[in-house]
C-alpha cells in the first residue's frame, strides 16, 4: 500500500503479485465493524493486481481476500506491508564482521509482528539482481515473494505472514552474472535428507534443558590442569540397528547407550566428528553445507539437544569437529552463492583447496568472518557444547599448503603466512572464552607454527590444546616395527620431550589413523600374532597414559578392533568375546580412571619440571623409564617400558625418592590376557645407587609390557 492521488483525489493504491487468483480485494483491519474493502483490478493473466480508493487517505494495515479459480475464497496479509526486520545497527555491525550472534537475525526465524505470526527472511547476497523466497507455499515459482535489498549492507530481506516451523524453502538467487539460482539458507538449522537439500524452518530455542549443574561448574574449571580423556565418535558408525536395516543410531537412541559406554570406560569427553549438515557421508561431516544445522541423519536438532543434555547430566563433555577451512563446491550452497565469489576467494590460487577440491573462505571479508564466528558460537549457544576441535588448522595458516611454487600468492610482506586466517581464528578463540567460560578449543596442527595454544594475549593463537602429531607418528612408526629392530630407532619414543612442553598437547589417535589401508591400531603393531600385538598395543596406551598431556582416542580403538574403521558400517562389538580385545579395552578402562583419580596426572600434563626421564638410554633392551613427579614427592609415579619379548626377571631402576612403589597398572596382568608376571602389588626401593638417583629398585619386567608404579 502506498500513498497516491489519481484524478487529483488522493488516497492509496495497492498492487500486488498473485498466484491462481481470479479476483482480489484490499481488506483494512482497523477493526471489524470499521474495515474498508476494496477491489483491485487484474492488470494481466500472470496475476498481477493493482486498486485505488481514496476512501482510505494513509497506509494502514490490510489483508489480501482473493478468490480462486476453484471458487475457494482465502485472505491473509500481504508481506510487504511489513517493515524490515532488521535494523540498521545490525546491519552495520554484521558489514564490520562484529556481530558475533548474527546467525539470529539473518535465516529465518519464526516472529510475530503486529499480532501476526509469519517468518522473517533475511540473507546475504550483494552481488544480486534479484533474491526471492521459494517453497511449498508458492510452488518454488521466485516471482511471487521477492525479497527487499537492504541497500549497501548486501542483505535481502523478507516477513512472510502465514508460515511457520516445518516450512521448507530455499532462496531463488538471479546472481551477478546473469544466472538463477536456487540455494540453501547459508544460516538454516535444519535440512532435507538427500538426494533434496531444502533448508526447513525449525525452532531451535525451545528445548528445556536439565543441565545446569554441568554448566555451572564447567564456567569454573581451569582445563588444563583437568583430566581430559577423549573418546572420539563417528555416530553414523559406532553402533546400527541390525534388525532396522542396520541404520544407525538417533540421537535420542545413542544417548543412553553411549553414556553408559563412556562413563563405563572413564572417558571425561566425547568428541563427535562433525555434525553439520553434510551432503555426502563418505566426508565423514568434513564437507559442510550447513554451518549451523546438526546432521538430520541421526534426528532434528531438538533430538541433538537431548542427547547433548543426558550426556551433561552424567558429567560427561561435548566437543564436536568443526570445520572453518573450506567447504564444497555443491551448487545449492555457498559457492558462487550470488554469482560472485562471495565466502570464497575468486583467485583459484587462494580460492581452491587443492588436496580435497574444496572451495577455502576468503577470511579478509568481513561478512565472511562474521558468518563463521556466528557458526562457532552457535554451537555453545544453542546446542551447549564443550569444546571445538577445529579441522586442518595447518591448511588455514599457510598460503603455500600443498602448493608448488606458482600455485599462490604472498602475503603482502612477501611471507607465506594467511595472516587473515590466523587473525581470524585468533578472533573466534578469544570470542569462545570470553562468552563461554570454560568452553576449550582444540587444534589439529601438524607444522612447527609458533604459539598454538598460547594466548593471544602472548601473541599466540588462543587455542587451549593442540594435537601433537609428531608424537603419535613417532610412536605408531616404533610399535610397527619388529621388536628385533626397535633399539635402534628408540629415539623415535624420546624425541617427543624435546617439544613436548612448547605447546598444551593432546596425545592423539584418531580416525584418521585408521582408514585408507593405513591399518586398524591393534593391526599396526609389530610382531605377527594378535596375542603378541595386543600386548605391543596395551603398551602403547599404557606409554601414552602415563606422558604428559591429555588424551584422545578413536572408537575401536579401545578394544583393539582387527579391521580398519568403516563410516558405513559398525564396529566389530563382537571381538569384546575374546580376551585379546576385552583385554584391552578393560586396561583402557583403568589407565582412564588411573588419571582421574590422581591429580598430579592431569595437573602437570604440562609442567616440564614434572617429567624426568630416568633412562632413555637403555637401547639394546628396549627399555624406557622416566618418573612423574608429584609436589609432595609421595605419589609420585614410575613408569617402565619392555618393548621387545624378552622377560627381565630383575631389571633395575633408579628411582628419586625412598619407599614403597606400587604397581598400579601391569600391562601383562591375567585380565588384560596377558602372562600375570608381574611384581605381586609392589616392591620396595633400596640404597642402591643407580641410574644417577641414590635408591633404586629391582623390578620384574615382563615382555611387551609397561608397568606403572605410585610410590605410596
Amino acid at each position: 500500500m502506498h500513498p497516491a492521488k489519481k484524478e487529483g483525489k488522493e488516497g492509496v493504491v495497492v498492487r500486488a503479485f498473485l498466484q491462481n487468483a481470479e479476483s482480489c480485494q484490499a481488506v483494512t483491519v482497523e477493526s471489524e465493524k470499521n474495515e474498508v474493502r476494496f477491489a483491485l483490478k487484474k492488470v494481466d493473466e500472470t496475476g498481477f493486481f493493482e486498486g485505488f480508493t481514496d476512501k482510505i487517505k494513509a497506509v494502514k494495515p490490510y489483508r489480501l481476500r482473493i478468490e480462486q479459480a476453484n471458487g475457494e475464497i482465502r485472505q491473509f496479509f500481504d508481506p510487504y506491508s511489513f517493515l524490515p526486520t532488521l535494523g540498521e545497527q545490525d546491519l552495520y555491525l554484521f558489514n564490520q564482521g562484529n556481530e558475533h550472534f548474527i546467525y539470529n537475525k539473518l535465516g529465518a526465524h519464526e516472529k510475530i509482528i503486529d499480532g501476526v505470526p509469519g517468518v522473517a527472511f533475511a540473507v546475504w547476497a550483494p552481488s544480486a539482481q534479484r533474491v526471492s523466497v521459494v517453497g511449498d507455499f508458492n510452488q518454488w515459482d521466485g516471482r511471487y515473494h521477492p525479497m527487499r535489498s537492504l541497500g549497501s549492507s548486501g542483505v535481502w530481506e523478507l516477513f512472510i505472514p502465514g508460515l511457520g516451523d516445518g516450512t521448507t524453502y530455499k532462496f531463488e538467487v538471479h546472481g551477478a552474472d546473469g544466472s538463477l539460482r536456487l540455494k540453501t539458507d547459508p544460516y538454516g538449522t535444519r535440512f532435507e535428507a538427500p538426494p533434496h537439500n531444502a533448508s526447513i524452518v525449525c525452532r531451535v530455542n525451545q528445548y528445556k534443558w536439565s543441565d545446569q549443574e554441568w554448566m555451572q561448574g564447567r564456567s569454573t574449571k581451569d582445563w588444563k590442569k583437568e583430566p581430559i580423556s577423549i573418546y572420539e565418535v563417528h555416530p553414523g558408525s559406532w553402533k546400527r540397528v541390525a534388525d532396522d536395516g542396520n541404520r544407525p543410531l538417533t540421537y535420542r537412541e545413542m544417548a543412553v547407550e553411549l553414556a553408559d559406554y563412556v562413563a563405563e570406560n572413564g572417558f571425561t569427553h566425547i568428541e563427535f566428528l562433525p555434525l553439520a549438515e553434510h551432503p555426502f557421508s563418505g566426508s565423514w561431516g568434513y564437507q559442510v553445507t550447513g554451518f549451523f544445522a546438526p546432521t538430520y541423519r541421526f534426528g532434528t536438532p531438538e533430538d541433538f539437544q537431548f542427547l547433548v543434555d543426558t550426556l551433561h547430566q552424567r558429567g560427561i563433555g561435548i566437543i564436536i569437529d568443526w570445520v572453518p577451512g573450506h567447504f564444497p563446491k555443491d551448487s545449492f550452497a555457498l559457492a558462487e552463492f550470488d554469482g560472485s565469489h562471495l565466502y570464497e576467494h575468486a583467485d583459484p590460487r587462494q580460492g581452491e583447496h587443492m588436496d580435497w577440491g574444496t572451495l577455502i573462505f576468503n577470511y579478509g571479508r568481513h561478512e565472511v568472518r562474521a558468518f563463521l564466528i556466528a557458526s562457532a558460537l552457535s554451537w555453545f549457544d544453542r546446542f551447549h557444547i564443550d569444546g571445538l576441535r577445529v579441522d586442518a588448522v595447518a591448511s588455514m595458516l599457510y598460503l603455500d599448503y600443498s602448493r608448488e611454487e606458482g600455485q599462490w600468492i604472498p602475503n603482502q610482506y612477501g611471507g607465506r603466512e594467511n595472516i587473515e586466517a590466523i587473525e581470524f581464528l585468533r578472533n573466534v578463540n578469544d570470542l569462545v572464552h570470553n562468552y563461554y567460560p570454560g568452553a576449550v578449543t582444540i587444534a589439529e596442527e601438524s607444522t612447527s607454527f609458533g604459539g598454538v595454544s598460547q594466548p593471544t594475549s602472548e601473541h599466540g593463537l588462543g587455542f587451549d590444546f593442540k594435537w601433537n602429531m609428531g608424537w603419535m607418528h613417532d610412536t605408531l612408526s616404533y610399535f610397527s616395527k619388529d621388536p628385533i629392530h626397535r633399539k635402534w630407532h628408540q629415539n623415535e619414543l624420546t624425541f617427543g620431550m624435546l617439544y613436548n612442553f612448547s605447546e598444551h598437547f593432546v596425545l592423539t589417535f584418531s580416525h584418521d589413523e585408521v582408514v585408507h589401508g593405513k591399518n586398524s591400531m591393534l593391526m599396526k603393531m609389530g610382531m605377527w600374532h594378535i596375542p603378541e600385538k595386543a600386548a605391543n598395543l596395551r603398551a602403547l596406551y599404557a606409554l601414552m597414559w602415563a606422558w604428559p598431556g591429555k588424551k584422545t582416542l578413536f572408537m575401536g580403538c579401545e578394544f583393539g578392533q582387527s579391521s580398519e574403521w568403516r563410516y558405513d558400517g559398525a564396529l566389530d562389538w563382537h571381538l569384546l568375546e575374546y580376551i585379546d580385545h576385552y583385554g584391552i579395552k578393560d586396561l583402557v578402562k583403568d589407565l582412564n580412571f588411573l588419571y582421574q583419580n590422581q591429580p598430579i596426572l592431569p595437573e602437570t600434563d604440562h609442567r616440564a619440571e614434572s617429567f624426568q626421564w630416568i633412562n632413555c638410554d637403555d637401547t639394546e633392551n628396549s627399555v624406557l623409564t622416566f618418573v612423574r613427579l608429584a609436589d609432595s614427592k609421595q605419589g609420585s609415579f614410575l613408569i617402565v617400558g619392555n618393548f621387545t619379548p624378552v622377560d627381565h626377571q630383575a631389571y633395575r631402576v633408579g628411582v628419586p625418592y625412598p619407599g614403597f612403589w606400587k604397581e598400579c597398572i601391569n600391562t601383562n596382568a591375567a585380565e588384560y590376557g596377558g602372562t600375570g608376571a608381574g611384581n605381586n602389588g609392589g616392591i620396595n626401593s633400596d640404597p642402591t645407587l643407580w641410574d644417577g638417583r641414590p635408591h633404586s629398585v629391582e623390578i620384574a619386567l615382563p615382555p611387551l609390557s609397561v608397568s606403572i608404579f605410585q610410590l605410596q
